[in-house]
């Protein structure tokens, strides 16, 4: 299993950006994002942290329905 790496909250949007997430709203340090599918909309929440901890990427990576390795790369 892949490491996780500890990233920021704008580094983490970023990413999801790639994969088609787009921003919703913030609510304090908190941001959502949504991407539409065939099978529906997907909705995550960033915490917008200097350092946001591995079990909560995980956690924003199973909202996200994305895994670690399609994630890193």
């Amino acid at each position: 299993m892949a490491r996780i790496p500890l990233l920021s909250g704008e580094e983490i949007i970023r990413i999801l950006e790639k994969f088609g997430f787009k921003v919703l709203r913030q609510k304090g340090s908190h941001v959502s994002l949504k991407r539409e599918t065939l099978n529906g909309s997907i909705g995550c929440v960033v915490p917008n942290h200097k350092e946001v901890a591995a079990g909560t990427l995980r956690g924003i990576l199973k909202q996200a329905q994305i895994t670690l390795e399609d994630f890193l790369k």
